[in-house]
Formats: structure tokens, sequence, C-alpha cells
């Protein structure tokens, strides 16, 4: 089976006046290339979350995020009244003692002073509060591996479509195959007759024919690359880790084999065939940097 290391997870858990809010974007990477974003609250937790996502999602550029929405009422800043009658206080006196006049705006004055609106208390993270958040990643990671698991279904509908094709293509050269010796034989022969004034050995001219097709054969290639073509296709069924890693080293040598093809191919018929292979085994190669 197939995973993509394409992907999308969000997961939001209610913890008492709180939103925890977790997302995962994913993308290909030759390994696993891990940005996380978390909220202060949460860093010290970082460590055990990024082992939490190493352990599951193998490769992929992860960006992980984890934000933490409160209520206005908790999270508006409070004000140290007490401070605030202080200054108050303070500021009359010394108007009273210098004659410096009030001010016209006691708000504003008084609420621009250090300290009246400073959050003194430190939020500490519970347990309680980080199992919710725990929670809340599992969840998205495993929408994530759904999405992935859906893309890789796709994926594997794609490689089948292209194998498909490679193997039709690879069936409809037999023909030429076929029929190129005699041809070849025939233009020799043809050749030398345009030279009249030369003799030639014929046992000798088929020895050099046979050892000129054998080089121009391409039965070996054609076996190799059937099977590699079944080989991916087994690889592809596989439900195993490193798919993707096995799959581009089966479309490698599945390229080597069509190359050769190609170099060994002298009918116009025949290249023309080895380019749509090798288009075809292109498309594949690109899809196949997308498989976990």
């Amino acid at each position: 089976m197939i995973l993509s290391m394409t992907g999308y997870g969000k997961a939001v858990v209610t913890y008492k006046e709180k939103k925890i809010n977790v997302e995962f974007k994913s993308l290909n990477s030759k390994t696993l290339d891990l940005s996380a974003r978390i909220t202060p609250l949460y860093r010290e937790k970082e460590m055990e979350i990024r082992q939490l996502i190493s352990q599951k999602l193998e490769r992929g550029k992860v960006d992980f995020s984890l934000w933490v929405e409160k209520e206005a009422v908790l999270d508006a800043t409070p004000i140290n009244a007490k401070l605030v009658e202080n200054y108050y206080n303070q500021l009359k006196a010394i108007s009273a003692q210098t004659g410096i006049p009030e001010p016209q705006d006691w708000y504003v004055t008084l609420l621009r002073l250090p300290d009246v609106t400073a959050k003194t208390e430190i939020e500490v993270l519970d347990e309680e509060e980080w199992k919710a958040a725990k929670q809340a990643v599992e969840e998205a990671m495993q929408k994530l591996i759904e999405f992935r698991t859906q893309e890789g279904a796709a994926l594997e509908k794609k490689f089948n479509e292209k194998i498909d094709n490679i193997e039709a293509l690879l069936k409809s050269i037999e023909p030429y195959e076929e029929s190129r010796v005699p041809k070849i034989k025939e233009r020799i022969i043809e050749g030398l007759k345009q030279i009249p004034s030369i003799d030639y050995d014929k046992n000798r001219l088929e020895q050099e024919l046979i050892y000129y097709i054998e080089k121009l054969d391409i039965s070996e290639e054609r076996q190799r690359l059937t099977n590699h073509l079944k080989y991916f296709r087994e690889t592809m069924a596989e439900d195993g880790h490193g798919v993707g890693k096995k799959l581009g080293f089966i479309a490698q040598e599945m390229g080597r084999e069509i190359n050769t093809t190609g170099s060994k191919s002298n009918q116009a018929e025949m290249q023309n065939i080895v380019v749509m292979m090798k288009d075809e085994l292109e498309q594949i190669k690109e899809q196949v940097l997308n498989a976990l």
C-alpha cells in the first residue's frame, strides 16, 4: 500500500475555557524535515511532541503548529485596582503641594503608569491540560495519515496506468524486432551488390551479420524491463516502510533498460515507441517522489 507524503490534518480540543488547536501540513522530502511552532506554555513538551511525530510520520517536510484560543474574559489583562488607587492619591497629593493642575482625563493618565495593567501570574501546564493537548496532536496526526492514505491510493492508480502503458508499448515493439533482422540482412546485401568489383565470402558475411544482429538484439532488455514492471507492481502492494524509496530505485532500473533499448533501436518506429515509454516513465519518476 502506497502512502503519499502530501497531507493535511487539523484537530481542536476544548479544555476548560481554552480551545487547543493543532495543525499539520506535509509535503515530500527525502527525510523527516519537521518545523514546529508551539505556543510558549507547551514548549516544555516539544521533545515529546517531536518524538511522537517522528514515530508515525517517518518522512516528509512537515509543518506543525500548536496554539491556544482563550475566552475574551480570561484573555483580558486585569487592572490592578489597588495600584490605581495608590497612584491617584499620590498624584492628588503632589498637585495640592505643588499647585500643578490635576489631569483632565484621569483614566488615560493612570492606565499609562507602570504595572497598572501588567499580568503578574505565571501560567503553569498541568497534567490534565497536557493530556488534552496530546489528544489534539494525535487526532490531527491521524487525520494527516488518512489524507496521505487517500493521496496514496490516487498515486497507486496513476502508477498502474503508467505501467500498463509501458507494458503495451513494450509489446508493440515485438513486430518490428522480428522483421528488422531480414531487413538488415537485405540492406547489407543490396549495398554489396552496388559494388560489383567486390568479391566477398558469404560464410564470413553470415558470421558478421550474426555478430551485428546480436549487438542490436533487445530480447534481454525486454525481459529485464518486464521483470522490473512486475516488481514495481509487487512493491506497490507491500504494506511496509520505505516503499517510495524502493519504487524510486526500480524506476531507475526501468530507465536503464528503456535507454539501452533506444540505443539499440535502428528503426524510426522502434525509436518512437522508446520515446513514448520514456515519457510514461518520466511521469512515474515525478510522482514517485511523493510516495512515502
